[in-house]
């Protein structure tokens, strides 16, 4: 139906709206944004007995440049799903082969979105340096939404299409 297509197009867009507010907020509020990287990486604020502190990197340069990645994987993400759901709507009505090969950046935005926030924050910034500990710095109540989300829609677009009648 097309109804269906619309909807999986709108909701890449959404995602690729929502990539987008975060790499512009991370770009022009750079400072306060790389306070939480930079907190994460020293695990500074996680509990003060803990015994994985010797993962702590203190190395400033390593902060931007951890940093930075983050803000190219975001830009990457809402990229590939700005391009991807405009090319959903631009084969809303192409059979369901041509409408399911469109999905391809739409795919690839959306399994990078999940990487980004899953990888980088969930499993890196949660578990490696133990974010989940911190009061000030827990970025993994967010991160898990974020994922979620992302991966809803994945599924949602992956799902197979039928011609429409």
């Amino acid at each position: 139906m097309m109804i269906t297509r619309l909807s999986k197009a709108s909701m890449v867009l959404a995602i690729a709206l929502f990539a987008s507010l975060v790499a512009f907020g991370n770009i022009t509020d750079y400072g306060s944004n790389f306070a939480f990287v930079k907190h994460v990486f020293m695990m500074d604020t996680i509990f003060p007995d803990a015994t994985i502190k010797y993962r702590a990197i203190e190395t400033p340069w390593i902060h931007h440049a951890g940093y930075i990645f983050i803000i190219a994987l975001e830009t990457v993400t809402a990229a590939l799903c700005w391009i991807g759901g405009f090319r959903l709507l631009a084969a809303r009505s192409l059979p369901a082969p041509a409408f399911q090969t469109a999905k391809t950046l739409a795919i690839a935005g959306l399994t990078l979105g999940f990487l980004t926030w899953q990888v980088s924050f969930m499993s890196v910034g949660g578990e490696w340096f133990g974010m989940w500990m911190s009061e000030t710095w827990n970025g993994v109540p967010d991160a898990f939404r974020f994922f979620i989300t992302i991966l809803g829609v994945l599924i949602y677009v992956v799902m197979p299409d039928t011609d429409l009648n």
